[in-house]
């Protein structure tokens, strides 16, 4: 049969000729639209994520130049994508995110690092456990930071151990103030007041729970010493040993009423610590 005679051929190929053109006439119009002068962009708003907690180390000036650079098109076709990278290449950004306010503004939510810690090589440590580059002494404005350190990657690992021990040693009314992992995976801490923590590996009784034995028993042992601790050592599977301040300087000889060991039976109810006359061998 000639296509040409075929009524119901002949009507669906019109109809699909007309909706084609309907839709070129479309996409025509809209780009028409989308070149008017009425869609350039005419304000770039920017403001703090979390309007409780204004910005206060991101510099504006740095925020309007970064956002500039890459403010191409306009309201329809800018890359917001681009516009948010060119925000979190400024310091002391964590995060942005771009949106589009009808019919011509942008409005750029920042999100700023808060810096906790120095790390060992200089960067700085935020809340999150990421590092960061920025002026440290902007950092230090508002007080002095935490020391971290770590081998490469590990800055996570150490900021969650300085949160545990942290909500650990509050009942001692004391704090972490430095918390430092070796290369061989050996944790240990200083605290605010002067004492320093050997926690060592996380193997045999989870470091947590000889913290927590600690926390318990310090209270007794400290009082019965009466003296200040320069070190606690916790990598003992059955107990702890205390040292006294300026214990390694002394004679030999007397070492040993330096350096107390306590074996509490349970961390309700540690026993009196002992004097010894040699250095009590560490564990591995």
């Amino acid at each position: 049969m000639n296509p040409w005679h075929d009524v119901r051929l002949l009507n669906a190929t019109a109809n699909g000729l007309m909706a084609l053109a309907g839709v070129a006439l479309a996409m025509a119009v809209v780009a028409w639209a989308i070149q008017r002068p009425g869609f350039a962009l005419q304000a770039v708003v920017v403001e703090a994520s979390t309007p409780a907690e204004p910005l206060a180390h991101v510099n504006r000036a740095l925020l309007r130049s970064a956002g500039a650079s890459r403010l191409k098109g306009n309201f329809f076709t800018v890359d917001l994508g681009a516009v948010r990278e060119s925000f979190e290449q400024v310091p002391w950004v964590r995060r942005a995110q771009v949106r589009r306010i009808w019919p011509n503004t942008l409005r750029v939510a920042i999100e700023e690092h808060e810096a906790i810690a120095i790390w060992h090589d200089g960067r700085l440590v935020n809340r999150q456990g990421e590092l960061f580059a920025a002026n440290v002494a902007e950092a230090e404005a508002d007080g002095a930071l935490l020391e971290f350190s770590g081998p490469p990657g590990s800055e996570g690992e150490v900021t969650k151990r300085w949160q545990a021990l942290r909500e650990q040693l509050a009942p001692l009314a004391v704090a972490p103030e430095s918390v430092t992992l070796s290369s061989r995976w050996a944790w240990s801490a200083r605290l605010d007041n002067g004492t320093v923590l050997l926690l060592g590996r996380e193997q045999g009784m989870p470091i947590a729970d000889r913290v927590a034995r600690w926390v318990a028993a310090a209270p007794t042992v400290q009082t019965r010493l009466n003296r200040e601790i320069a070190s606690v050592d916790l990598r003992y599977p059955n107990g702890f040993a205390m040292r006294a301040p300026g214990a390694l300087d002394k004679a030999p000889a007397d070492r040993g009423g330096a350096r107390a060991t306590a074996k509490p039976a349970s961390p309700s109810r540690p026993a009196p610590p002992q004097d010894r006359s040699t250095p009590s061998k560490r564990s591995q």
